[in-house]
């Protein structure tokens, strides 16, 4: 069956889980993250004729996520509402403390990148999207998507460095 045979929702919930992933690098909160995709889900199946068929469906949806955030940032900066994750503080004192120490200084790390770095971060190094499909998804230009994941990788790095001299 090709996967024009197969209808639209059953292979959006086939990409539930990378659209979670994505979402969650996002938006750096679980619930903001699974706010996030019902939102996207929602919007890409109420304009699901905004689709052609034969193109990435991942890559549209991503699209979709990825300005639905953006139209929540600018809502929380609005109602100047930014609130820290909840789960920050939900394993202090596992013995899992040390793994989960270092989970969260990146992403700590992650969540003091632009929206820029941290959605192009998102795409290609956490979820793995080639290069091409993320230029698509952002709509920029090759060059724009690999000079903002050097740079992001640069900050990204000076920042786990600076975390680790802190604690050290």
């Amino acid at each position: 069956m090709t996967a024009t045979a197969v209808p639209l929702h059953t292979q959006i919930a086939a990409l539930l889980p990378r659209l979670r992933r994505f979402a969650r690098t996002v938006a750096f909160n679980r619930e903001d993250a699974d706010d996030l995709v019902q939102i996207a889900v929602e919007r890409a199946l109420n304009r699901s004729e905004q689709w052609e068929a034969g193109t990435r469906l991942d890559s549209w949806i991503f699209r979709i996520i990825k300005n639905a955030w953006i139209d929540e940032v600018r809502s929380r900066m609005r109602r100047d509402a930014l609130f820290a994750p909840e789960e920050a503080g939900e394993h202090v004192g596992d013995d899992f403390a040390e793994a989960h120490q270092q989970r969260i200084a990146i992403q700590k790390a992650i969540s003091m990148l632009t929206d820029d770095h941290r959605i192009v971060i998102g795409l290609v190094l956490v979820d793995g999207l080639p290069y091409k499909e993320a230029v698509e998804v952002l709509e920029i230009p090759m060059g724009t998507l690999t000079s903002r994941l050097a740079r992001a990788r640069e900050v990204l790095q000076g920042l786990l460095s600076d975390q680790a001299r802190n604690v050290s």
